[in-house]
C-alpha cells in the first residue's frame, strides 16, 4: 500500500496546498485538517487504521503514536512540515513537497553492538561522592574511592578506598582503572576504619564512573564519553542530575557503529615512515589510535561526531550511521522534487537534531520562519558534512548552503571543509552561521544572495572523491586547475629534476599508487586523480627533491599516468644492456674511481659500469676473486682404500 501524507493546517496557521504537495512528492495526501490532534482526533484515528500514513507534524508525536497502539493500529510515520515550512513566507508548497518525499526515502539501517553493564559503579570524590554512593548502593555495585580518609564512611552497603586515579581507559561497560597509593580499609577493630598496605598500580574494572571530585576529566571531551559522568560537587542539580543517570546505566545497550574502517586504504604511514595523520589529529575522543601502518578505531570510545571521515583523504575511513551514499540521495531528491514543485532558487540549511532543530522552531512559532526557498536538512554529526557533501548539495541544484553550527560543533574541522569547499565552488557557495537567536537566523536566511550558484543538476554518485571531481567540474565549466588551501586531500607532486636520482623510494611507498616507475627505462611517473597528498613521498624522499602542491585539475589528463621525470639510461660497458640512470652511474664512478680502495685499479672502476650479471662474471674472474680458492681436492674411492692396504 502507497503511503498517505496527513495533512493539517495547526488551526489554520498555515496554507498548505494538498495537490501541489501530492504532484510533487508522489505522495496521496489527506483532505486538510484543521485540528487533528484535538477535535478531529476520530479522524485521525480513521486515518491511522488505514495503516501507511505519515502525520505532517512532529509536535504531537507522542499523541499520535498513543492513539495508534490504542486502536491497534501501527505507528504512524513523522514529517516535520509545519517548523520547517508551513509557518514561512512566500509559497511553501515546493518545499513541503521535497520533505515529504525525503521523508519516505529508504535508509541504509546502521550498524550496532550490544553494551552489557552489570551496573558496577565506580564513584571518586569525597563528601559528596559519598551521599552518591548512599543513593546509588541500593541499585548498583557501588565503590567510592576517596583523596582523603578522613572521608571513609562506616556505611558497609558499599565499599570504601583511598587513593588516586593514575589513568583510565575505555567506556560503558569496560572501563578499567589505574589506581595509585590505593589502600582499603580495614573493617574489624574500633572506632574509625584503619588503613590496609599501600598498593600501587593498583588494577580495577567497571562499567560507569561517577566523577565529583571537580578536578580535571579523566577522559578528553568527557560529554562524548558513555558512561562517564562528572559534575559539580558543589553543585547539587548537576549532582543529583549525574546520579540520576548513572542509576539508568545498567542492563544491554545498543552502541551505534559510526564509522567503517578499509585497512588496506589508510595512507597513516609505510615503512615506519609518517604521512597521514588527519584523523588523529581531529577525532574528539581519542578513539582512533595508530596501528603501524593504518589506524585502529575503539567502536566503544567513539561518539560519532564524524570529523574522522571527513577529514579522512582516501575514503579509509567512511561515515556508516548512515552511509555518505545515503547522504547524496537526500541531496538530489530534495533538489529534484523542489524543482519539480516549481520551486526556484533553493538554499540547503544544514543543522544537527538538538541546537539547530530547536532554533528552527522557536523561528518558526515565534519569528517569521525560514523563508520558502531554504530547505533544512537535517544530519546526525554536523563535522561529518564535509567539502564533499557541500559540493555535492551545490551540484544537485542547491544555489547556496549554510550551515548552522551548533555549540557542541568541531569548529575547526568545519571551518577547514567550508574552505576547501568555497574553493572548489566559489567565495558565495558555502557559509557558516552562527546567530544569537532565532530571529538572528531568520535575518541572515533572507539575505540576498549577491552571486548564487547555477548549474546544471548532477546525480552524485560514487565516493566522495569521486563526487568532488564530479561536482567540482560541473560548478567550474570553464576551469582547468584550481589552487587549494594547504591540507587539501587533492593535488599534485612537483619534483625538483636537478636533484632527483630516480632512486624510486617514493614509488615503493606510495599508498595510493599515484606515484610509479617504468619497469623499461629511468622513469617516475604520477596519476594526479589518485594521489592523497599524505605527504609521504615527500618526507622519505633522501634527496628532499619532492614538495606537494594541493590544487584540483578538472582536465582529463589526471585520470592517466604522466612522466613527471625521466632520464637516459646507461648501457652496460659489458654486453650493452640498459640499467640505471646514466647521470647517477657517471657520478658514483667520478667519486669512486681511483679514490676508493676498491675501486684503485681501472679495472675494478669499470665495474660500476657494469650491469648486475656482468658485474658478477667481472668479479669471479678477477685475480682478486674473493670467492676463489685453490684447487679442490681429487675425490677418493675404493681403489685408493684398497692400494693403501696393499701398501701395508
Amino acid at each position: 500500500m502507497a503511503k498517505k501524507l496527513i495533512l493539517c493546517d495547526c488551526l489554520g496557521s498555515q496554507t498548505l496546498d494538498a495537490d501541489a504537495i501530492s504532484n510533487g512528492s508522489g505522495l496521496a495526501c489527506s483532505k486538510v485538517f484543521t485540528s487533528l490532534c484535538q477535535d478531529q482526533l476520530n479522524d485521525a484515528a480513521k486515518e491511522i487504521a488505514e495503516g501507511n500514513a505519515i502525520i505532517a507534524c512532529q509536535q504531537e508525536r507522542q499523541c499520535f503514536t498513543d492513539l495508534a497502539e490504542e486502536i491497534g493500529a501501527d505507528t504512524p510515520g513523522f514529517v516535520d512540515l509545519r517548523d520547517r515550512a508551513g509557518w514561512g513566507d512566500g509559497n511553501t508548497a515546493p518545499k513541503m513537497a521535497a520533505l515529504a518525499a525525503e521523508a519516505v526515502m529508504p535508509l541504509a539501517m546502521g550498524r550496532s553492538v550490544d553494551v552489557i553493564s552489570e551496573g558496577t559503579c565506580l564513584i571518586l570524590g569525597n563528601a559528596t561522592a559519598i551521599e552518591a554512593a548512599g543513593q546509588l548502593c541500593e541499585t548498583l555495585a557501588v565503590t567510592v574511592v576517596l583523596a582523603d580518609a578522613e572521608e571513609i564512611s562506616l556505611d558497609r552497603r558499599f565499599d570504601c578506598a583511598v587513593g588516586t586515579i593514575h589513568s583510565a581507559t575505555g567506556a560503558l561497560g569496560g572501563f578499567s582503572v589505574k589506581f595509585s597509593r590505593l589502600q582499603q580499609p580495614l573493617t574489624g577493630g574500633r572506632g574509625s576504619f584503619q588503613l590496609g598496605e599501600m598498593q600501587e598500580n593498583a588494577l580495577s574494572d567497571c562499567d560507569i564512573i561517577l566523577d565529583l571530585t571537580g578536578g580535571a576529566a579523566l577522559f578528553p571531551a568527557p560529554e562524548k564519553r558513555e558512561g562517564y559522568l562528572r559534575a559539580d560537587p558543589k553543585h547539587q542539580p548537576s549532582v543529583d542530575k549525574a546520579v540520576l543517570e548513572a542509576s539508568q546505566m545498567i542492563g544491554t545497550f545498543e552502541k551505534p557503529l559510526y564509522v567503517r574502517l578499509e585497512e588496506s586504504m589508510c595512507a597513516h604511514s609505510r615503512a615506519e615512515q609518517p604521512a597521514c595523520s588527519n584523523c588523529l589529529n581531529v577525532c574528539p575522543t581519542g578513539a582512533i589510535v595508530s596501528a603501524g601502518e593504518h589506524v585502529a578505531i575503539d567502536p566503544m570510545i567513539c561518539a560519532g561526531c564524524g570529523a574522522c571521515s571527513a577529514v579522512c583523504p582516501s575514503g579509509a575511513i567512511s561515515y556508516d550511521a548512515p552511509p555518505v551514499e545515503t547522504v547524496f540521495q537526500r541531496l538530489s531528491l530534495l533538489a529534484s522534487t523542489y524543482r519539480k514543485a516549481g520551486g526556484q532558487d533553493a538554499r540547503l540549511l544544514v543543522h544537527d537534531a538538538d541546537h539547530g532543530m530547536e532554533m528552527i522552531s522557536l523561528a518558526a512559532r515565534f519569528g517569521c520562519g525560514l523563508p520558502a526557498n531554504v530547505i533544512p536538512l537535517e544530519v546526525d554529526a554536523l563535522s561529518g558534512f564535509g567539502h564533499a557533501e557541500a559540493l555535492a548539495a551545490l551540484a544537485c541544484g542547491f544555489s547556496h548552503v549554510d550551515i548552522l553550527i551548533s555549540p557542541k560543533t568541531d569548529l575547526d574541522v568545519v571551518e577547514n571543509q567550508t574552505e576547501i569547499a568555497v574553493a572548489l565552488a566559489g567565495n558565495n557557495s558555502v557559509s557558516l552561521l552562527q546567530p544569537a537567536d532565532p530571529d538572528a537566523l531568520c535575518e541572515l536566511l533572507s539575505e540576498e544572495l549577491s552571486h548564487p550558484i547555477s548549474c546544471d543538476p548532477i546525480l552524485p554518485l560514487g565516493s566522495r572523491r569521486q563526487v568532488t571531481r564530479l561536482a567540482a567540474k560541473t560548478l567550474n565549466p570553464d576551469e582547468t586547475i584550481i589552487s587549494l588551501p594547504e591540507g587539501a586531500p587533492y593535488g599534485a607532486v612537483v619534483v625538483d629534476k636537478e636533484s632527483c636520482t630516480l632512486c624510486l623510494s617514493c614509488v615503493s611507498l606510495c599508498p595510493s599508487g599515484a606515484l610509479a616507475d617504468n619497469p623499461d627505462m629511468p622513469q617516475l611517473r604520477f596519476q594526479e586523480d589518485a594521489c592523497l597528498q599524505c605527504g609521504l613521498c615527500s618526507n622519505i624522499c633522501p634527496e628532499n627533491a619532492i614538495t606537494l602542491a594541493p590544487q584540483m585539475d578538472l582536465t582529463d589528463t589526471v585520470l592517466s599516468q604522466r612522466v613527471v621525470h625521466e632520464e637516459e639510461p646507461f648501457p652496460c660497458v659489458e654486453c650493452g644492456a640498459l640499467f640505471g640512470v646514466k647521470s647517477t652511474v657517471e657520478k658514483i664512478t667520478e667519486k669512486l674511481a681511483g679514490t676508493h680502495s676498491m675501486f684503485a685499479t681501472s679495472d675494478a672502476a669499470r665495474m660500476i659500469q657494469m650491469c648486475d650479471n656482468c658485474r658478477i662474471q667481472a668479479q669471479y674472474h678477477s685475480d682478486d676473486n674473493p670467492f676463489q680458492s685453490g684447487e679442490r681436492p681429487r675425490v677418493r674411492t675404493s681403489e685408493d682404500y684398497f692400494s693403501k692396504r696393499k701398501d701395508h
